[in-house]
């Protein structure tokens, strides 16, 4: 593993843990914001190769911190997997118009989140 950085902003410490411990036990380097505003600072701090964004939360929802991100030219270049638990359509493409590059819905199965990220770390030429 050539040290991927993902940032997981999520709400939900049980959702962080889940994916922490998967991604870790994959050789990323994981770092943590528990809502959209966090999130956007931790992004600019830390700069992660990939940012797993929840939508339902305190503060600034997914979608408005996806936005921010993507519109930011600190943190554009950055791809934003959404994992939200809403799952129709509307909710897919409006994540999609904010700039996010993927829609997961959860409980998401750990092979097609692997997958996802995976196919992000190519791009930004590191390899899991």
């Amino acid at each position: 593993m050539s040290g991927l950085h993902v940032l997981i902003i999520d709400d939900s410490l049980t959702e962080s843990r889940i994916f922490t411990a998967l991604l870790e036990k994959k050789g990323y380097q994981v770092s943590v914001a528990c809502n959209g505003q966090e999130g956007i600072d931790v992004a600019k701090a830390r700069q992660p190769d990939v940012i797993l964004m929840d939508v339902v939360m305190p503060l600034l929802n997914g979608f408005q911190a996806t936005r921010e991100l993507t519109r930011s030219p600190e943190t554009a270049h950055i791809p934003i997997v959404v994992c939200s638990s809403k799952s129709t359509e509307t909710d897919r493409v409006w994540a999609l118009r904010q700039g996010a590059k993927a829609y997961l819905v959860k409980p998401v199965e750990p092979k097609v989140l692997l997958e996802t990220i995976a196919q992000f770390a190519i791009k930004a030429g590191k390899h899991g």
